[in-house]
């Protein structure tokens, strides 16, 4: 068995790709020869990365996406599959983890939203690219999710809640669409990227993550894209309904 990854033909289309981790995560599918569809609300930043992308000899696609919006999944559906021809590779990352005073302060809208864009927006995508998949050559579907969902904060219900499900649409849909189709969840534990720098670059999260973490600190976004491009390349054949926690033992730790 070669282990070489070469994502060259595929379509890999990213949701909330524009920063952070989904940044990366465009990045490194780009750099292993995918084609990828960026999707985010940030529809400048999707096109300055299709830009440099493209300065790199990539090939990408820049979608307005709000992943709140179930007919914006529907339109990134026809629009990848006007565009490429449909999609291979699907990573589920758009997220949103807004925290409320309290649990009774969290209003009706707020907790929808969270729900639609956590966890309804990876159902509705999954449906659509994992059923056009299984008529197609087959393809992957990642997930992301976070250690939020097994050591929820308080007023943290909602997202946490959310993030928990994914790991059962995971389940559900590998089981549904194998086994041309492998469907897996990677769980990122804290990253230092634009939307945590607040709280994942102060100095009381840096001293926890000294005294309490096996590896002592958040992680970067570039160390999530080895967990990925190992789920959606030939490298994990045999893995399919799993979850690949990326943390430095933030769920392990005290």
């Amino acid at each position: 068995m070669a282990f070489e990854i070469d994502l060259s033909g595929k379509v890999a289309v990213v949701t909330g790709g524009s920063r952070g981790i989904g940044r990366a995560i465009v990045r490194g599918l780009s750099e292993a020869g995918a084609t990828v569809a960026i999707a985010s609300r940030k529809i400048a930043s999707c096109e300055a990365l299709v830009e440099e992308l493209a300065a790199r000899g990539g090939k990408a696609s820049a979608h307005a996406f709000d992943a709140a919006s179930w007919e914006d999944c529907d339109r990134l559906f026809a629009d990848v599959t006007e565009r490429w021809g449909g999609g291979d590779i699907l990573i589920n990352n758009a997220g949103k983890s807004p925290v409320e005073p309290s649990s009774v302060e969290t209003g009706k809208d707020a907790f929808d939203h969270i729900i639609a864009v956590n966890l309804r927006s990876a159902f509705r995508l999954s449906a659509l690219f994992g059923a056009q998949m299984v008529e197609r050559d087959g393809g992957a579907i990642v997930n992301i999710s976070s250690t939020g969902s097994l050591k929820p904060e308080a007023a943290f219900a909602p997202y946490a809640a959310a993030k928990a499900g994914l790991h059962v649409l995971t389940q559900s849909f590998a089981k549904e669409y194998g086994p041309k189709v492998r469907v897996n969840t990677v769980m990122p534990g804290p990253f230092h990227t634009d939307g945590t720098k607040a709280w994942s670059r102060s100095d009381g999260f840096a001293d926890h993550a000294r005294k309490h973490q096996p590896l002592g600190r958040g992680g970067e976004p570039e160390e999530i894209v080895g967990a990925i491009l190992y789920m959606v390349s030939g490298l994990s054949s045999y893995v399919t309904g799993a979850c690949l926690t990326v943390d430095g033992g933030h769920a392990i730790s005290k």
